[in-house]
């Protein structure tokens, strides 16, 4: 339940909890018993912070479950970085063997 700030004639301001349904109803004063309407003391903190810190919460909550990318391919692709694609450097034999000869030769290949 919420805290809601109250103003008593004869004791001055206090707080007290009252359901969400209650806001807008009187409550009884805890020193002196008299019936108190509700007012607003303390403004509500809405936008406490910088603007600075604030953007920063709005881009890790966007980028908390969807990251912002740049393309849906990898660096280098042809279709939609503007390059060309790079050919393939594998020599493939016709008995299937594949050999790489701007390799090192004792690399493996998977």
């Amino acid at each position: 339940m919420p805290f809601y700030d109250y103003w008593c004639d004869d004791c001055g301001p206090f707080t007290a909890y009252a359901s969400l349904k209650d806001y807008a109803e009187p409550c009884g004063c805890p020193d002196c018993a008299s019936v108190a309407p509700r007012v607003l003391i303390n403004a509500p903190r809405l936008a406490g912070m910088s603007s600075e810190r604030r953007k920063a919460f709005e881009t890790n909550e966007q980028s908390a479950d969807s990251p912002k990318r740049t393309s849906t391919h990898g660096p280098g692709c042809g279709c939609c970085s503007g390059g060309s694609k790079v050919g393939s450097k594998t020599l493939v034999r016709p008995d299937g063997s594949k050999s790489f000869p701007t390799k090192r030769p004792w690399m493996i290949s998977h």
